[in-house]
């Protein structure tokens, strides 16, 4: 019994930031400089919408696309890292507003960049395990939230958004190939909201911004990237792992059709493409339009590429690497 995926949608929220919408309220930064550094032109943000709601709305996305599969569901995995709540479990209040079986199991991944192929993996291992035969697998996270607004280095880059992918038995010869994981918890710091868990409850202290040497602002309840850290570590760590990937599954890069790597940023997107000696017409780009939208960003890519209709199966090489620090990837056919 092999898993596949099956079909996937993604949703966006309706509000649309854009360059020039970041310029009026921050006179000293530079449409074309943003655009230049990151690639993005625009991204999606809430306003008062949570995680579980996108993921509801991409939920009810994919189901009013294939209602046949709301009654085959068996499994939840809610991909996340700002849940509506510490508990419940975010994935259970998902199952109940979808109006899902009673009888789904459903829990929570707390993972970001690398969550999506993180996700996959266990949705992989409940159906081969015959624990379940149709997994739904949505990611949703709204860093928006927890970002200052006068804070450059991550206000640029980041976007909202959700993405509902149905993993089930395969029937046929598409498949979820062995995947590669890793960790490097060394790096946590490096991107990271301080306050709010229980190592740092929120405190007053907790809202009190400071000014860093670029003149990014924020306060310990916001979210700080060491933009440098990560860039080194996904220079240094993911070649490797992507070549892993390929040993792991005994096959050369000539047979990929297609890479879909964590739509980070452009400079990242092109200093790996440029390493790893990635043609152009094999390496998906869609961040220009959604930013770094975490969890979200390899299923959006592949929903992407499914919806140009080629004829046959491609074979696809996903990678997700970041936060954590973490990484996953894995070989899959669409």
């Amino acid at each position: 019994m092999k898993a596949f995926i099956r079909n996937i949608e993604f949703i966006v929220p309706s509000k649309n930031l854009t360059n020039q919408d970041l310029v009026k309220e921050n006179p000293d930064w530079d449409v074309d400089k943003i655009y230049e550094l990151t690639g993005i032109n625009n991204r999606y943000v809430v306003e008062e919408e949570t995680s579980a709601d996108l993921a509801v709305k991409s939920g009810e996305k994919f189901f009013s696309k294939y209602p046949e599969t709301k009654e085959q569901i068996d499994y939840i995995i809610f991909c996340t890292q700002s849940p509506d709540y510490f508990l419940p479990t975010s994935a259970c209040l998902v199952q109940d507003r979808l109006g899902l079986s009673k009888e789904v199991g459903a829990i929570d991944v707390n993972q970001g960049c690398s969550g999506f192929v993180y996700s996959l993996g266990l949705a992989k291992g409940l159906i081969e395990s015959d624990q379940a035969a149709n997994v739904l697998v949505i990611t949703a996270d709204t860093y928006s939230r927890f970002i200052n607004d006068k804070d450059k280095s991550v206000r640029t880059l980041f976007g909202d958004a959700s993405a509902c992918c149905l993993v089930s038995t395969s029937e046929d010869s598409k498949k979820i190939c062995p995947l590669v994981h890793g960790t490097d918890g060394s790096g946590g710091k490096n991107l990271i909201v301080p306050h709010g868990g229980m190592r740092s409850p929120i405190s007053d202290d907790s809202f009190i911004e400071n000014i860093d040497e670029n003149n990014n602002v924020r306060a310990p309840s916001n979210l700080y990237m060491n933009g440098s850290a990560i860039y080194t570590f996904t220079l240094k760590e993911i070649p490797k792992v992507f070549n892993s990937i390929l040993a792991r599954n005994d096959i050369s890069f000539d047979e990929i059709d297609l890479v879909v790597l964590h739509q980070a940023n452009k400079f990242m997107l092109d200093s790996l493409q440029k390493k790893l000696k990635i043609p152009d017409n094999k390496m998906h780009r869609s961040y220009e339009h959604f930013g770094n939208t975490v969890s979200s960003t390899i299923p959006i890519g592949l929903k992407i590429e499914m919806e140009k209709g080629y004829e046959g199966s491609k074979k696809v090489l996903i990678l997700g690497f970041g936060v954590g620090l973490s990484w996953a990837g894995t070989i899959i056919d669409i």
